[in-house]
């Protein structure tokens, strides 16, 4: 173990997508630090440095210009849960938001 990992926190991200959208089998993609990597819909964890504020942006592609990008700068102090929201229409921003019940506990 060296000192790198030892200064790691994991943070869990969940990807929603709408009910309805004007769009079908598009992936989001998740940047962290810059670096891009495709994830699927649902809960996902990664690990970032736990001293430093990380931005974490999202978008969604669909073979023609992204849409649906959102950003969040994640804070040391921020709890480490996020929820992303992906909007229905494929010319709209997407939304990354603190999920409400990790606001809320006082962690």
């Amino acid at each position: 173990m060296n000192a790198r990992d030892a200064t790691t926190r994991r943070i869990d991200l969940t990807m929603h997508r709408p009910w309805f959208a004007l769009y079908g089998g598009v992936k989001p993609t998740l940047v962290i630090g810059g670096r891009g990597q495709p994830v699927q819909w649902g809960l996902g964890t990664w690990q970032v440095p736990a001293d430093e504020t990380v931005v974490l942006g999202v978008f969604l592609f669909n073979r023609m210009w992204r849409f649906g990008q959102a950003e969040f700068a994640l804070e040391p102090d921020h709890a480490p849960a996020l929820v992303y929201r992906a909007p229905a229409l494929p010319f709209l921003r997407g939304r990354i938001r603190l999920l409400e019940s990790a606001r809320h506990r006082g962690d």
